[in-house]
């Protein structure tokens, strides 16, 4: 985990060097997370690493070890599970209202993610872009409330997901159905561009409970 910037909203950025080192397993389920140590390596104090440690308990990324201590919570499959099939709703619905909208700025974005991903290398820049591309579609609908309603549940889904980017078919497989879902909605067609989400998310649900499945059984 690399250093903090002075001057980046420290709790926010705790948060999410921590979410990056479970996603990649550079946190292991059941290794100890020490506030001093932590806050150390990533140049700050104890007070903005105990909120964000506090927060990730939460939401079930980390679990409660020994006295007013945590460790990194294993992977829940069926959690997991129920967060795709909640997802692929509210994916689908925020995909027809961003068609119907039409937002240039947001289009762009989308447009930008897409590319960037083509000359991505590796798992961990992916499953950034990946969670990226999906926040910018909620965006792109106008509602904040399809951000605001999946953003507690990211940092389980992106520990997830890096367990199939693993694979470079996936990879490959999840980026041509983002390209698909982007070109429904520039094209206006509001079915389609729900039907493609809903599908995606639907199929990314079964491939990582599948992956998840085969690591449990491996280990």
């Amino acid at each position: 985990m690399e250093p903090i910037e002075t001057g980046e909203t420290l709790i926010d950025k705790v948060y999410e060097r921590v979410v990056e080192a479970i996603a990649d397993g550079a946190l292991l389920p059941g290794m100890r997370i020490r506030q001093g140590e932590l806050a150390a390596r990533l140049g700050v104090s104890r007070q903005p690493v105990s909120h964000a440690l506090h927060l990730l308990h939460r939401q079930g990324l980390l679990r409660e070890s020994g006295r007013k201590g945590f460790e990194i919570a294993p992977v829940d499959p069926e959690r997991v599970a129920q967060i795709y099939d909640v997802r692929a709703a509210l994916d689908g619905l925020a995909a027809r209202r961003a068609a119907a909208r039409q937002d240039a700025a947001a289009l762009a974005e989308l447009d930008a993610i897409v590319a960037a991903a083509g000359a991505a290398a590796g798992a961990s820049a992916l499953l950034r872009l990946d969670l990226a591309f999906h926040r910018a579609l909620y965006r792109a609908s106008g509602n904040p409330v399809f951000e605001t309603m999946t953003g507690p549940h990211f940092p389980a889904l992106a520990r997830a997901m890096a367990a199939v980017l693993e694979t470079e078919d996936y990879r490959a497989r999840a980026w041509r159905e983002h390209a698909e879902i982007l070109a429904r909605v520039r094209a206006g067609d509001e079915a389609g561009a729900e039907a493609a989400a809903r599908d995606h998310a639907s199929i990314a649900g079964e491939t990582t409970a599948r992956r998840l499945a085969e690591l449990a059984r491996a280990a």
